[in-house]
């Protein structure tokens, strides 16, 4: 321990060390005095957990204590959790790489061209059956300066002859070998994934091996393969998952790529590997910082100590948080996921337009999408610091948790015989598949709320139109979005708009004065303009709810008022409606020692926090008749 002079600049040296039980007896007094807990000394503080997936757990309070052993090393050096080189992304920072999926290749010139033109560093050019023909692939890139852009490529079962157009491009254009940047993208094992045809999976392997022998030597910029883990997060799968599967990708290729005579540092040297950013900001920096100390593990073991164990990574912000409805706030979760790429040390950054899930983005939108990282990395300067989350006793302990849960899928899918046996047997697709189903059964009760979906919805929003976009592959593992349940309800109000010239309604009876009713009147509406059903807010008291509901023509009445007002007007207010016609009535807000009294009422679900808002809100649609 380090003695320091007394020169009168003793930080804090006047107050006395606080211990972590003299907090936790702090908040055994907060939670008494709120009602929400009796737990005393750690149960204390676990009452103020919050639970993730994989079996993780954030804590309310980290100290030097919860910090891994071992530490997280330095950046540029093994295991590399604090970034594959010496200087990180600073002070240039990340790549900014855009999509371009458009089967248009008159429009796909003209996007490349403005985007290289205004901030992209690199091009994702996707060809084949899910986006433009590899035969245009030329004419796709007329215009570019290939020696200063690279381009990555995406292909599927064509990615051999996309390999060969593109190096002939290079070749065409007087390109040096030696300063071609491209990256080839096969990624078979991925396909598999996504088309559940195992068919091409063995002749692509193959052509990869052989492009990477190929282009190992002479092409020395040139990367051939791509572990992609987008198609496991985009079928629900939790952070531990979605790198579990990728590592085990990864050793599949590395496998493929020494037994064709490349050496392991060479082989590692031709992956890449892609992940998800999503606007959960502190899993997704500890995710890619996981993911750089569990692929260096396994370089490792594999006799590889150089650089080559770093692994290149390219981040794409989730297309499974984008929603369909009011897009625009899509600008604010993708700007999140962008910090906490850049920010987790991410190579390369893919932000996906705000309109992404209503076909091919216009110009407005792919302009917001680079200037995301270029309004990031050039005005909020956040390269410029190297691993800035380094340190944060959070950060390092869920970096950890989240690589030991990942380590421990890993071996789980080697175990089945590695990561192409666990596609074709389902074990891969039947686990992501239950975590998918808990965290809808989260989605639909709004315990994870999706702003301007299931929660602040504006059903008279005029919905953004595209261009379609080329029909993704399909047939393997499923796509999900966390809308979908809500976007299913809002399609059919949608639909009964149409055809009826107005959406389905219920009639909010808000009781007693409107101080009393005003709150849980804004829950109810909000949660039923979720499925698309208008709230129309009428006063009532028991002598006049009758009327009401003939004049609204209601079939569906809810209740709303305070608990002291409930008490006294919920149960005859409750008779008047069903007498006049209502079909159903709720109440906003929960039963209590009421429940008995009000069913008899008829009163026969309630709006509270906490209930399954999608199943309430199909059953309105179903009563009122909306198909």
């Amino acid at each position: 321990m380090t003695v320091l002079p007394d020169d009168g600049l003793s930080l804090a040296a006047e107050f006395p060390e606080v211990t972590r039980a003299q907090w936790q007896h702090l908040v055994e007094g907060v939670l008494r005095k709120s009602g929400a807990s009796e737990a005393t000394g750690a149960g204390a503080e676990e009452a103020l957990s919050t639970p993730l997936e994989d079996g993780l757990t954030t804590r309310p309070l980290y100290t030097a204590d919860d910090a891994p052993g071992g530490g997280a090393g330095y950046p540029g050096f093994a295991p590399f959790v604090r970034g594959g080189t010496p200087r990180g992304g600073s002070p240039a920072g990340w790549d900014v790489r855009q999509q371009h999926r458009s089967a248009d290749v008159a429009r796909t010139n003209e996007a490349v061209l403005a985007d290289l033109e205004n901030g992209v560093g690199s091009l994702w050019l996707v060809l084949g059956r899910a986006g433009l023909p590899v035969s245009a692939l030329p004419a796709a890139l007329e215009g570019v300066y290939l020696d200063l852009a690279p381009v990555v490529l995406e292909a599927g079962e064509e990615f051999d002859e996309a390999a060969r157009v593109l190096l002939d491009v290079y070749a065409q254009r007087d390109v040096p070998a030696a300063q071609v940047r491209a990256h080839l993208g096969a990624d078979p094992l991925g396909l598999l994934a996504r088309t559940g045809d195992a068919g091409p999976t063995a002749a692509l392997l193959d052509a990869a091996a052989a492009w990477a022998g190929r282009v190992g030597g002479d092409h020395p910029g040139v990367r051939t393969l791509t572990v992609d883990a987008l198609p496991y997060h985009e079928a629900g799968a939790s952070p531990a998952q979605e790198l579990g599967c990728s590592l085990a990708t990864a050793v599949a290729y590395l496998r493929t790529l020494t037994e064709s005579g490349l050496s392991a540092e060479d082989a590692c040297r031709q992956l890449e590997f892609r992940y998800a950013a999503s606007a959960d900001q502190f899993t997704t920096i500890a995710k890619l910082r996981a993911a750089r100390r569990l692929w260096a593990r396994v370089a490792e073991a594999c006799g590889v100590t150089t650089d080559a164990a770093a692994q290149r990574q390219h981040a794409v912000t989730s297309s499974v948080m984008v929603t369909r409805r009011d897009p625009w706030v899509n600008m604010l979760r993708t700007t999140v996921a962008t910090l906490a790429a850049g920010v987790g040390g991410a190579d390369s950054v893919t932000v996906l337009p705000f309109d992404h899930a209503a076909g091919l983005p216009d110009v407005f939108a792919r302009r917001i999408a680079r200037n995301t990282s270029t309004i990031l990395i050039e005005e909020s300067h956040c390269a410029r610091v190297i691993d800035p989350a380094g340190g944060s006793w959070y950060v390092e302990r869920l970096t950890e948790e989240l690589a030991r849960a990942a380590w421990a899928w890993f071996q789980e899918i080697e175990g089945a015989g590695g990561q192409e046996a666990a596609l074709r047997d389902g074990v891969v697709g039947e686990r992501i598949a239950a975590t998918w189903e808990r965290r809808r059964e989260a989605l639909a009760h709004r315990r994870e709320p999706v702003t301007g979906v299931s929660e602040f919805p504006l059903p008279d929003e005029e919905p953004v139109r595209r261009d379609p976009a080329p029909e993704p592959l399909s047939g393997g593992l499923p796509r999900v979005r966390r809308d979908e349940a809500f976007e299913a309800l809002r399609s059919r109000s949608d639909a009964h708009l149409a055809a009826t010239g107005e959406r389905p309604k219920v009639l909010l009876a808000a009781l007693g004065r409107a101080a009393a009713y005003t709150g849980r009147t804004t829950f109810a509406a909000n949660l039923f303009q979720a499925g698309g059903i208008e709230p129309v807010l009428v006063p009532v008291d028991a002598s006049g709810a009758a009327e009401a509901v003939r004049e609204a023509g209601a079939a569906v009445v809810c209740l709303c008022s305070s608990d002291a007002v409930y008490a006294e007007e919920a149960v005859p207010v409750a008779r008047a409606v069903r007498s006049a016609g209502a079909r159903s009535v709720f109440l906003a807000g929960r039963p209590g020692a009421l429940r008995e009294s009000l069913e008899a009422a008829g009163v026969g679900g309630y709006v509270a926090v906490g209930g399954d808002a999608v199943g309430l809100l199909a059953g309105v649609l179903d009563e009122l008749g909306v198909k």
